[in-house]
């Protein structure tokens, strides 16, 4: 039987992981796809995923009277506190607001518009699709031109009361949300 010598082994173990990760069905992670959500927060043909990021955070609701309605309170959304991190758990960024926006470790950072939203799980944020503005800064979020979020959980206005005496009263609740993100396929 023939040997294998350990300098072959070791030139041929490297490329025989990268190709078992490439394989469908190997280690690495599935790209992502837009198949079960909403048409709604779909990002248009043309694109493709650049980033995928799991933040979690914190969202600061404040009980303020109502627009027009003076004598009736509710719960407004004020902002985002997450950590935007990569599958391995790793911190990339970080997503705050107002204005929503989300920052990578690198310092590029971009802004977004609101598009369009699908309702979520009971008792989660809603699923979103914003509209990126142009990347502040040079790194990974030059050219994002889409932000989906998705897999939502927590993060809605709180249940306690909103009333007069409560007006200014801020509480800040957990949540978690998959943001990816988007650059046209001419890109990068």
């Amino acid at each position: 039987m023939p040997t294998i010598s350990k300098t072959l082994l070791a030139a041929a173990l490297p490329a025989a992981l990268l190709a078992a990760c490439a394989m469908p069905g190997g280690p690495a992670a599935p790209a992502f796809s837009q198949a079960d959500l909403p048409a709604a927060v779909q990002v248009p043909d043309g694109h493709k995923v650049v980033m995928e990021t799991v933040g979690v955070g914190k969202i600061t609701y404040e009980c303020r009277a109502r627009k027009d309605m003076a004598d009736q309170f509710e719960w407004v959304f004020v902002g985002p506190d997450a950590t935007l991190m990569d599958r391995r758990q790793q911190a990339v960024g970080k997503y705050y607001g107002p204005p929503a926006t989300w920052e990578s470790r690198d310092g590029s950072k971009v802004t977004g518009t609101q598009v369009a939203v699908a309702p979520a799980a009971a008792g989660s944020i809603p699923m979103q699709l914003v509209k990126a503005n142009p990347a502040m800064g040079m790194g990974a979020m030059q050219g994002v031109s889409h932000i989906q979020r998705v897999a939502t959980r927590g993060g809605v206005a709180p249940q306690a009361p909103c009333d007069m005496a409560r007006t200014g009263q801020k509480v800040v609740v957990d949540y978690q949300a998959d943001y990816i993100f988007w650059t046209p396929v001419a890109m990068r």
